[in-house]
């Protein structure tokens, strides 16, 4: 298996640990009968941790496609190079930083590195051309 594609597994894990740590919040929260039942009555949104958690997996799943096509873009074509490399892992780790940088509530350093895994998934795209 690629680097690449040991990154895009490692952020298939991310996201689902994403996943679940604001369902695990809003548990606590609504209650277990909540979680198993319909859910029928709308609920508020999580505040705090749970929310920002939350609001940082929707972010996850809203540049996660585009890392998938990039790195399937860079393994079709047959690119393995330090820009499908550097950049998987790029994108990789910033997401990783994303996480406790959001639920902690830290501005400017998060969006810097929502900036870098954006940076890490362009290279990737981009390692064919080279």
């Amino acid at each position: 298996m690629t680097v690449e594609l040991v990154y895009l597994a490692l952020s298939i894990v991310l996201a689902f640990i994403q996943l679940l740590l604001p369902i695990g919040i809003a548990t606590r929260a609504r209650g277990l009968a909540w979680n198993a039942g319909p859910r029928d009555v709308p609920m508020p949104p999580l505040d705090g941790l749970g929310g920002r958690l939350e609001r940082a997996h929707r972010n996850m799943m809203e540049t996660f496609p585009l890392f998938v096509g990039a790195v399937a873009v860079a393994h079709f074509a047959g690119a393995h190079n330090w820009l499908s490399m550097g950049g998987a892992a790029l994108y990789f780790w910033a997401r990783l930083a994303y996480v406790p940088l959001y639920a902690f509530g830290v501005p400017y350093v998060r969006s810097l590195v929502w900036t870098v895994a954006m940076a890490g998934m362009f290279l990737v795209l981009l390692s064919p051309l080279v």
